[in-house]
């Protein structure tokens, strides 16, 4: 059922208190002292309709000291793998779901506060989060959704005047982090493990709420509802990864904890987008074996959603579960053309070729291989093709015949096209700016000296990532670190 917000327009759908009790938790947060405001989307609390009232008080709901009557804060449980290896029970150790409502788009949407105290989930963790972490997430949020990658969002972010220890002692803060699900892989490991009765009124949930097509094809009689069900979460999931190839995004830990099941960004750590292209580079300074790089996100999530459809097996009839696998091993089939088409398609895009053409992949790949032997910067370079800067491009070159060999071949493809329609279509496939470190860095600095200017700054600037804005940029935001200066290093504590 929609609860309104009294006399409010914000209308609430608490769907997953529905499920079995053993699925989460129920608790209040447990706010932090000393509580400051950081910053707020004004934007995205309009898409959710808060009303005034609301946004009046964005402070004391973005850290927990204000709750809805209409919904039980909840600590969802589910399961994972780490770094490739079973992690056991895991689930919500520092974060609760607030709230489920309704936006702008008739779309349910998840609540989610994170920073809000420990659980029984929390294993040895401290239920916190620093302001160092929050920010980031805040504003690689933003910047994905501005980029027009699926991922969560947030509504605002908190500081206090509380410490939290972690590798130093740093300030205490919260986030009211929103997206479309919070349901991970890992509820079907944690289901299929401690408590496998759950399984079938669980997935049926799942597909009600967030694939509801999928029993039309049931009822239609053209494909089993959980076989569509798979498919739609593999080809979702493959087309996130493609988006996040494209802007040049690596997540860092894609452990199966940290996918959903709609194909949306969820959970950030140490991230990063690339700069000087490097598809090996390690971003996640505890990933000691390059598990998580940038080049290997199509294989690790390939690996994941194949770990998941095993979780499915127990839903198949006795009579045909030899079957049922057969047909999950077909639908994990359908990850690899999704992901190249994607990619595919978004390359020619950001390349201003036409994705019909035989040789454009080829030529992209040319590209690529450029920007990785030279070290160039992966969204400057692309701008400069884009503004046909093509000197300035094979001036940073050593191998300046590897360019020309490209170029001729570039210019080739592009003869006799549309170039304008082309040209386009590049402007809206490559930003100006991206979160590069040392920009998150500058305003983490500043906000713990209680200085969020910064974070105002860089979110207005990432809103519009395709347009250059000269009155906000600063020259920092438009290269990388000089190759003398050491890359900002990013913890996975946060």
């Amino acid at each position: 059922m929609i609860y309104p917000l009294r006399s409010t327009v914000m209308y609430f759908n608490p769907r997953y208190p529905t499920l079995n009790p053993k699925l989460y938790h129920e608790q209040m947060p447990n706010p932090l002292k000393g509580v400051k405001a950081g910053h707020f989307n004004l934007t995205l609390a309009d898409e959710l309709q808060w009303s005034d009232e609301e946004k009046a008080q964005w402070v004391e709901i973005c850290s927990g000291q204000k709750t809805f009557p209409e919904f039980h804060p909840l600590a969802m449980v589910y399961a994972g793998h780490q770094f490739g290896q079973w992690a056991g029970q895991l689930g919500d150790g520092r974060g609760l779901l607030i709230a489920q409502i309704i936006n702008r788009h008739h779309q349910t949407i998840d609540l989610h506060l994170k920073g809000a105290g420990s659980t029984p989930y929390s294993r040895m963790g401290d239920g916190r989060a620093v302001l160092r972490s929050v920010i980031r997430e805040y504003l690689a949020g933003h910047a994905l959704n501005s980029l027009g990658v699926p991922s969560s969002n947030a509504v605002g972010f908190t500081s206090s005047t509380q410490g939290v220890q972690r590798e130093k002692l740093e300030l205490g803060a919260m986030m009211l982090r929103t997206s479309d699900c919070h349901i991970r892989l890992g509820h079907f490991e944690w289901i299929n493990q401690y408590q496998p009765d759950l399984l079938p009124e669980f997935t049926q949930k799942c597909i009600e709420w967030h694939y509801p097509e999928c029993l039309e094809l049931q009822q239609a009689g053209t494909e089993n509802h959980i076989l569509a069900f798979a498919r739609k979460v593999i080809q979702n999931t493959a087309i996130m990864i493609a988006k996040w190839q494209l802007v040049g995004f690596a997540h860092g830990v894609m452990n199966t904890d940290n996918l959903n099941i709609t194909g949306s960004t969820l959970d950030f750590g140490p991230y990063g987008f690339m700069e000087r292209f490097r598809p090996n580079w390690i971003n996640n300074h505890s990933d000691y074996n390059g598990r998580y790089t940038y080049q290997n996100q199509p294989s690790i999530a390939h690996w994941n959603l194949w770990n998941w459809l095993n979780h499915l097996i127990p839903l198949a009839q006795p009579e045909t579960k030899e079957k049922f696998k057969q047909d999950l091993v077909e639908c994990l089939e359908d990850f690899e053309p999704t992901f190249l088409k994607h990619y595919t398609d978004g390359l020619c895009q950001k390349l201003g070729l036409p994705n019909f053409h035989k040789d454009s992949f080829d030529c992209g790949m040319s590209f690529l291989k450029i920007l990785q032997s030279e070290q160039l910067d992966y969204t400057n370079s692309f701008i400069r093709l884009q503004n046909k800067q093509y000197e300035a491009i094979q001036d940073d070159c050593l191998d300046r015949h590897q360019f020309e060999l490209f170029l001729t071949q570039y210019e080739s493809i592009r003869e006799h096209q549309d170039l304008d329609e082309l040209d386009a279509d590049m402007k809206l496939a490559n930003p100006v700016y991206i979160l590069r470190n040392h920009m998150a860095q500058k305003a983490i600095e500043q906000a713990e000296r209680d200085d969020f200017s910064e974070v105002d700054r860089l979110f207005k600037l990432l809103s519009q990532p395709f347009t250059r804005q000269t009155d906000l940029e600063t020259a920092a935001d438009l290269a990388p670190l000089a190759s003398d200066l050491p890359e900002v290093m990013v913890s996975c504590s946060s």
